[in-house]
């Protein structure tokens, strides 16, 4: 099979197409047949070796994908569903090894799509969704008429925040570069803002995924009761996409650290979301991904796919997201 190959750390131009064996499933395990990959922030670092647990050159990066099951190993059942058969359309979460047209993932971790969700879509909807959902309403709990700030909100997660926002009566505060801030008017977002000359107060709720100093401004932002999500750390991935370790040192070096005395003091909460580490919690995620399908069929949320590549093309992919041309979830299509 065709598989992009990350050959060494570095920017995009890393990437090599190669030839490689066919993955085959271990017990509770299941091989399906790649449509589409789902392209996160963390592949970005994977591929420059700044992802914990990210493997030695050479590999291949990339958790989230869409396809069709080929082969059901032994004891390959997800939790809390029906079995999984060949044939079945599903959304996966690999342990790397996604840009490829096969990949193997654990049974519990591939989620049967629901009818007429097109491939595109499905390879949008897990990371994305299944973060702003866990972080706004299983960890931050936020009701109706609550205010949030989403740094990044024309991005994968920005826009799912927003979507899942709208659809519960937030007041919605949204950062995003001068170019695209009609933009985010014209999906919903109530205050748009160039996060480089103001920031808003007295929020209940801040996502965000640059890490850095941009967390002290966050946890500024917020008011009693206010929850601060953090969720990436993008800040330390320059735009010319080179690794660079003092990039990495510098944006650790300005993380704040957060005083338990003087957040009770404040009645504030600092929330870390992570869901590759959430291998113990399926039946929650599983659970919280039923919901986004559910609203997905009553029309509430509806990935918006910013641009297609074909799997070749991951180099340019990665690099027109370094570039900060994308809206929305960028996809690969492997077929």
């Amino acid at each position: 099979m065709r598989a992009m190959v990350v050959r060494r750390y570095g920017p995009p131009e890393v990437f090599e197409s190669r030839e490689v064996s066919d993955p085959q499933p271990k017990p509770g395990e299941v091989l399906i047949r790649v449509k589409t990959v789902g392209i996160n922030f963390g592949d970005l670092l994977q591929r420059m070796g700044l992802y914990p647990g990210t493997p030695k050159p050479p590999f291949v990066p990339g958790v989230e994908i869409a396809g069709v099951v080929e082969k059901v190993a032994e004891g390959a059942k997800p939790g809390g569903a029906a079995e999984l058969k060949r044939g079945d359309a599903v959304t996966a979460f690999t342990q790397f090894n996604a840009y490829a047209q096969w990949a193997v993932a654990p049974a519990r971790n591939a989620h049967r799509l629901p009818a007429g969700m097109p491939f595109d879509d499905a390879a949008a909807i897990g990371v994305n969704y299944l973060t702003a959902y866990h972080s706004m309403f299983t960890m931050a709990n936020l009701q109706p008429g609550d205010r949030i700030l989403i740094h990044g909100a024309a991005g994968g997660v920005g826009i799912a925040a927003v979507q899942l926002a709208r659809a519960r009566g937030l007041v919605i505060f949204g950062t995003a570069g001068p170019a695209k801030q009609e933009y985010l008017r014209k999906i919903g977002v109530h205050h748009a803002i160039d996060y480089a000359k103001s920031a808003p107060e007295g929020i209940e709720m801040v996502m965000d995924p640059i890490g850095g100093k941009s967390f002290s401004r966050s946890q500024q932002c917020l008011g009693t009761t206010g929850r601060l999500v953090v969720y990436g750390f993008s800040a330390a991935a320059g735009p010319d996409g080179k690794r660079s370790l003092l990039r990495g040192a510098i944006a650790l070096a300005q993380t704040p650290r957060f005083h338990p005395l003087k957040m009770m003091s404040r009645n504030l909460s600092v929330i870390g979301v992570n869901l590759g580490t959430m291998q113990s919690r399926g039946a929650l995620l599983r659970t919280e991904l039923e919901e986004l399908f559910r609203m997905y069929g009553d029309g509430k949320i509806k990935p918006v796919i910013g641009k297609t590549f074909p799997l070749a093309e991951a180099a340019a992919a990665h690099r027109y997201i370094h570039d900060r041309k994308n809206v929305g979830k960028v996809v690969l299509n492997a077929t």
